[in-house]
């Protein structure tokens, strides 16, 4: 796995699309500046194939510090959740079958962290 920037992303985009980087940056910030505004106001953003985003409020709820053993009441807080999309699940389905047949048919690998140990 790697990670995309969004200096990278916005380099390819620029690149497949021909448009100067410039402007291919203003309107991904632009972008994602109306998705933060919108998801700030509770809206949901729903975006055909590709997922929908939509906020969740937490409940508040009693925690245990792992250390001391504490117990530590967490408040209720909202957060964002996202939902995939018809597209991106059949693109990461993709992605799992050919991981699949590639595991299968690569010679000597094993999902064994240490191997193929001779008995003796």
């Amino acid at each position: 796995m790697t990670t995309i920037t969004k200096k990278e992303l916005i380099d390819q985009i620029s690149e497949k699309s021909g448009y100067k980087r410039v402007v291919v940056k203003k309107v991904i910030q632009t972008f994602l500046d109306d998705v933060i505004d919108e998801l700030g106001r509770d809206n949901r953003l729903e975006f055909r194939d590709f997922g929908v985003f939509e906020t969740k409020c937490r409940a508040s709820r009693v925690a245990q510090n792992p250390k001391t053993l504490e117990r530590v009441e967490v408040p209720a807080k909202r957060t964002v959740k996202f939902k995939v999309g018809r597209l991106m699940k059949l693109r990461l389905q993709e992605r799992d079958q050919l991981d699949s047949l590639a595991k299968e048919n690569a010679p000597g690998v094993t999902d064994s962290p240490v191997g193929d140990v001779a008995q003796g």
